[in-house]
Order: structure tokens, then sequence, then C-alpha cells
């Protein structure tokens, strides 16, 4: 059971050309555009009011990176745990794209050709939440869109495929902990105004 008083902040990764048109990217290593830039340089003064005993990032450019403008650079650790699901053939496709092919595809039940399939990625997710849970103090995360959704779905204890209830914008912050000994969501999808970058 988790501290009563840990939290795991969650935070996607800014802004990318894929992300931003809907692309699925998973171990493809596309760079923060510059309004992803500006959002992470934004998440620097939020992030820096708290205090974190671990800090873990996947390990492609656009979560490090978003990472060191946050103001954790030195602090970070990777953890290849933490990287997208792997798209395998779907990589650089739109949801669009995949149906016109497939218009019976569901990532959350399916999988993708020549990638991972859902338990594949929810054995990842649950290495992660044991690495947290033996954090002494607050964990902050960097990762990606649908693997934010697995943590979360598994931090609630709910079946991974209920990740798929968990929507997150790329450089959302996302706060997990616990009360009265359960798991529960403290906030979701919070993000930034860029008003001013």
């Amino acid at each position: 059971m988790p501290a009563r008083s840990q939290q795991v902040w969650l935070v996607r990764h800014a802004e990318t050309a894929w992300s931003r048109d809907g692309r699925h990217t998973g171990r493809s290593d596309i760079p923060l555009t510059p309004r992803g830039e500006s959002m992470a340089d934004g998440l620097a003064e939020r992030i820096g009011r708290e205090s974190f005993a671990l800090v873990l990032s996947s390990p492609l450019a656009r979560a490090t990176e978003t990472a060191r403008r946050a103001g954790v650079g030195e602090q970070m650790q990777t953890d290849a745990n933490l990287l997208e699901w792997d798209y395998g053939s779907y990589e650089g496709l739109t949801s669009a794209q995949i149906c016109e092919a497939n218009p019976q595809w569901d990532l959350w039940s399916d999988g993708c050709p020549q990638g991972e399939r859902l338990a594949d990625v929810a054995a990842r997710a649950h290495a992660v939440i044991v690495r947290c849970l033996a954090a002494q103090g607050n964990v902050l995360l960097f990762s990606h869109g649908h693997m934010s959704r697995m943590l979360a779905a598994l931090w609630l204890q709910l079946p991974a495929s209920r990740g798929r209830s968990f929507a997150s914008k790329a450089g959302s912050v996302n706060i997990l902990g616990s009360e009265h000994g359960n798991r529960v969501l403290w906030q979701w999808d919070s993000v930034e105004s860029m008003e001013g970058h």
C-alpha cells in the first residue's frame, strides 16, 4: 500500500509534430516543436515548487527534453519501461488511416501488428508502479500518451484495458496518489495555459 502522503506526478511529454497531428508515435524519436519547447519550459515553475524522491523518464528525446526543460534534468533517470506503446506497423499512422485498412481495430483489445500487445504494455507499467511504490517520497514520471493512460488504470487497480478512459493531452500533468489506503486520482489532464509563451 502506498504511503498516505505519496504522490506520483505523471507528465506526458510536450507537443511534437506527430502528437499535434494525431499520428501514433511509439518508438520514433520525434523532437518537440517550438510550441512544445514552450510548453515544457512552462512546466518548470509548477514542478519546481515540489520535491521528488525519484524522477524517471522514458529514454526518448521528447520525454527527456520535456524533463530537462521542466528543470529536473540533473535528477532524472531514464527507464525503458516508460517507453510508449510499440505500434509496430501502425507507427506514424493516424487512427483514421488505421481504421481505413482495419475498421474493427481497437488498440486496447487488439494491440498492434508487429508491435506490442496490451499485456506487454501492462507489464511495463506494472514494473514502473512497483518502482514508484518503493520510493521514499513523491515520484515524477515523464512518459507518453498511451503509457500514461495505462499507468493511470493500473494505479487505480482497474483492468489494463480501462486505460482507454484516460485521454491525456501533450504537456499535461496528472497526479496519482492515495487517500485512506485507497489509490486515487488527484488530478488528470491539467495543461498550463500557453498564453504569454
